[in-house]
């Protein structure tokens, strides 16, 4: 169910605050959006992706991070599933630029209304999973946008920020490196 309310009163932000609710709320433009807590299948697909690729991140000279604010400026923010950026990109409020966001869709939930933010703040490359079929979409920058990266002829898409190849063969999300491979 959407809401909107044109002033939250105070007692319910504090309440959210309090109990930790608001972790994951974004200002869009001085716009507060609420975002609710992933659902178990949406967490279970976070947690077993976030450890298939943090090693191969940390491998590439970036940072894994879960679950950080991404800030344009202190009224302009988005909370992706998972960014990766370079370690002078990590301040004290969050991350001020990232090489690679992932967002992992849930129902009703505004992922592809962010891809045009990620892009004007410089984001490289943005994949977009589907955690109930184990796809995913890759968004790449080219001309200071976030555009669709087409799939090879197998299905797969390569990420140029960690040199990874990703496809779903029977049911499973296959992601492949030079040194191995492995499935979530």
């Amino acid at each position: 169910m959407r809401v909107l309310m044109l002033d939250a009163p105070k007692a319910m932000l504090d309440e959210r605050r309090r109990l930790g609710l608001d972790r994951r709320d974004e200002m869009w433009d001085g716009l507060l959006h609420l975002v609710p807590l992933p659902d178990g299948p949406h967490q279970r697909f976070a947690s077993e992706f976030f450890f298939v690729i943090a090693p191969l991140v940390e491998a590439a000279d970036l940072v894994p991070l879960f679950g950080t604010g991404l800030f344009r400026s202190d009224d302009d923010y988005r909370v992706p599933d998972q960014l990766y950026c370079a370690a002078e990109h990590v301040s004290e409020r969050g991350a001020e630029r990232a090489e690679l966001v992932v967002e992992i869709r849930s129902k009703d939930d505004e992922t592809y209304d962010k891809i045009d933010f990620y892009g004007r703040i410089g984001v490289r490359e943005m994949i977009v999973a589907h955690p109930h079929d184990r796809r995913v979409e890759l968004f790449r920058a080219l001309g200071g946008r976030l555009v669709p990266v087409q799939p090879g002829a197998s299905g797969e898409l390569t990420s140029e920020v960690l040199g990874i190849v990703l496809r779903t063969v029977d049911g499973k999300l296959e992601i492949a490196w030079s040194e191995g491979s492995a499935t979530v």
